[in-house]
């Protein structure tokens, strides 16, 4: 594996050499329809809403692009969870002419290199093709390229399984809320890390009951000095 040297993540230690680059990545959220909810059957849908709203906030707070699109949004796809917007109002929506894969639209391409950026993280409704071919596409352009699995959502199981294997395949990273949180958080000497907490009791509900002990323990301790 070639590690890319120009990362401006890369700590004196090599720490980062493989992680996430905040300032190389842009967030692609495909498709996330009200119409396409309801065929998701290998996640809850309100965990997966839960961790698409974890990512735009994320997005909003570490100053990440966001650029959603929509297949069909006036038909029975329906309409983009509205979440997005509200959490990551700086997301750029890119319109379809009709194309299953956003890749084949020139407009969508032509946002994303316009960023600069060449890591894609993407997530979206349906896994196995919502996110599977563009993923595969931009990978094929040479860009580095995430599936967030659970902000994503397939029709079956075997589905989901399937199109795990397919990303292996291609070169695309399969990862997780959770670990996106994580990777692009790195430290918690940093301004914002009390509102990062706060998005892990988004990725990992339990997570809120880890701060929730912890500000007892320190409320406690404050009282009896």
């Amino acid at each position: 594996m070639t590690l890319s040297a120009s990362k401006s993540s890369i700590l004196p230690s090599g720490g980062g050499a493989t992680l996430l680059d905040p300032s190389d990545t842009v967030i692609l959220l495909l498709d996330h329809q009200s119409g396409l909810f309801q065929t998701v059957k290998d996640i809850a849908v309100a965990d997966l809403r839960r961790n698409v709203a974890m990512i735009a906030k994320l997005a909003t707070l570490l100053d990440i692009p966001v650029i959603t699109t929509a297949s069909e949004p006036a038909g029975s796809n329906g309409p983009l969870m509205p979440e997005i917007q509200e959490y990551a109002p700086h997301a750029v929506y890119v319109p379809r002419r009709g194309e299953v894969n956003a890749w084949d639209n020139d407009d969508f391409v032509r946002v994303v290199k316009a960023t600069g950026r060449k890591t894609l993280v993407m997530a979206g409704v349906w896994t196995s093709v919502c996110v599977m071919f563009p993923a595969l596409d931009a990978r094929a352009a040479g860009y580095e390229v995430y599936a967030v699995m659970d902000a994503s959502g397939d029709p079956s199981e075997m589905a989901s399984r399937v199109s795990l294997a397919r990303f292996v395949q291609g070169g695309v990273k399969p990862t997780s809320t959770n670990s996106l949180l994580s990777e692009l958080h790195r430290t918690w000497a940093r301004p914002e890390a009390g509102d990062l907490a706060q998005l892990y009791a988004m990725a990992a509900p339990n997570y809120a009951a880890v701060i929730e002990s912890y500000q007892r323990a320190q409320d406690a301790a404050r009282n009896a000095g």
